[in-house]
This record gives structure tokens, sequence and C-alpha cells, in this order.
């Protein structure tokens, strides 16, 4: 009878644990320990993770364009046709591959604890890998876009219109606009180990801000930049000085400066403790 009743003590003991949330302590452990992995995988791995991550985020552009293309030109049309922004989010985010936003938050945990060059110069090797993996992918995509009839007459006009909305707003609105889409993507990252099985209801939804918050993301955009290059209506300059690197700057100020400094505060003294 004792054990019997201490088996279900232990049983009843793991399913609290189970169900109680995780610690802010508990959820930085779990986000590090996968930047540390990222932190050691072979440039190899990082840059075709990368471009994978770069042509799967065109089907955000698609995914809007074609909601866009083909649902009635009422008010709502806006809200419901961003919704398709957020594919090529769960695509790249479920499907664990190399999205440099992702990186503004998980790569940068492992350099604020150890703070030594080595782990820094990692995490900057890695950005540069994953950057220009991304781009691109996101090249590839926009190529298969504007080159090949794979996208219906119907369709391609919606993209285009995309893209110059998202590249057209002068170098300081996109700027400002990058910050709030590079901290939604850090607090996703941030969220996900305790999401579980509504992981995929979590990046539908804050991906779907993104798009609905008019903000600006850097992987995303470049397949509309992209678009607009190959197809001769943006120059190199402005594309990189006026859309290009202010959305970048943007989305690290978002994910790292803000959001993770923030995130990194509130563990920090448990952090330490424990080491």
């Amino acid at each position: 009878m004792k054990n019997t009743t201490q088996t279900e003590q232990e049983a009843e003991e793991q399913s609290v644990s189970e169900a109680a949330a995780l610690s802010p302590h508990m959820i930085y452990e779990v986000i590090r320990r996968d930047g540390e992995e990222e932190l050691a995988r072979t440039k190899r791995s990082l840059f075709w993770s990368g471009i994978a991550a770069g042509i799967l985020i065109s089907l955000s552009v698609l995914g809007e364009a074609v909601l866009r293309a083909y649902l009635p030109d009422t008010p709502q049309r806006f809200l419901i046709e961003n919704f398709g922004y957020s594919l090529g989010f769960l695509a790249v985010i479920m499907g664990r591959m190399q999205l440099f936003t992702e990186n503004t938050i998980t790569t940068v945990l492992p350099v604020m604890q150890a703070r030594c060059w080595p782990v820094f110069g990692a995490m900057l090797r890695l950005w540069a890998i994953v950057l220009c993996a991304n781009v691109i992918g996101a090249f590839a995509a926009a190529a298969l876009f504007v080159f090949t009839p794979a996208i219906t007459p119907e369709v391609l006009p919606a993209i285009v219109a995309l893209s110059e909305h998202a590249t057209g707003m002068p170098a300081g609105e996109s700027f400002w606009r990058a910050i709030p889409a590079g901290i939604i993507v850090a607090l996703i990252v941030w969220m996900l180990p305790q999401a579980k099985q509504a992981a995929f209801f979590l990046v539908l939804t804050f991906t779907w801000l993104i798009a609905a918050g008019d903000f600006t993301h850097i992987v995303a955009g470049s397949v509309e930049m992209a678009v607009l290059i190959l197809r001769g209506d943006l120059g190199l300059n402005g594309a990189l000085f006026g859309f290009f690197l202010p959305v970048l700057a943007g989305n690290i100020i978002g994910g790292t400066v803000i959001f993770t400094l923030l995130a990194w505060g509130q563990v920090r003294d448990d952090v330490e403790d424990a080491a």
C-alpha cells in the first residue's frame, strides 16, 4: 500500500512538473543551448540551411499575393491577406532552418554568458554566413517569380505591388518599422520552448502581426527587393541604402539590443548565481 501511494505521489509530481510553466531561466537555458549548437555547426551546414530559409521565406510574399489577387477588394481584405505572410515563417521556423532574425537572440545569449572574443567572433561568422545565404535564397526565389511562368498572371502584379510597398518607404521609416519586427521574431523564439503543441498558432499569430502592422523584415523583404531589382524597377544603390541596410539595422536593434538585453536582464542574476 505504501509503495502504491509513493508511486501515485511520484506520478502526481511528474504531472505537476510537466504542466508548470517554464521559468525565465529555463527558457533562457533552452535557447542558449540551441545557440551553442548553432555556433558549433559547420559553415557548409549553415550556408545551405540559410539558402533553404531564403527560398522558403518567399512563401510569405507568395501567400500574401495569392490572397490579395483572389479575395474581393474589401476593407477587411488587408487583415485576411496578411495571414499569407505567415506561410514562409511557418515553413522556416517549424522546419528549423537558419533565418537571420532568429539568430539575433539565439546566438547572442551564449555571447552574453561567455563574454569572450572567440564566442563573439563565432556569432559574427554565423550572422554573416546566414544573412548572405538568406539573401541568395531570396534572389533565387525572386528569379523564379520574375523569369519563369511559375507565377500566374493574376498573382504576379500582386507580388510586384507588395514589393513596391515594402521597399518604397523612406530609409528612416524602414528602419523604425524594422525594430518591432525584430522584437516580434525574438519574442517568438523566446516563447517557442513553452509553446509545445501551440507552436504553429504562436508563429502564425505573431508573424501575421508583422504583416498587419506593416513592419519590415530583412529576409522576407529581401525577396520583395530582389523581385524589383530583377525586373529593373529598383537600382542597387536604392535597394542597399534605402531598404536593406536600414531594415537590417532595425531588425538587429529590435531583436538584440532591445529584446535580448531585456531577456538577459531578467535571468542574469540566476545565471551568475548558478555559475
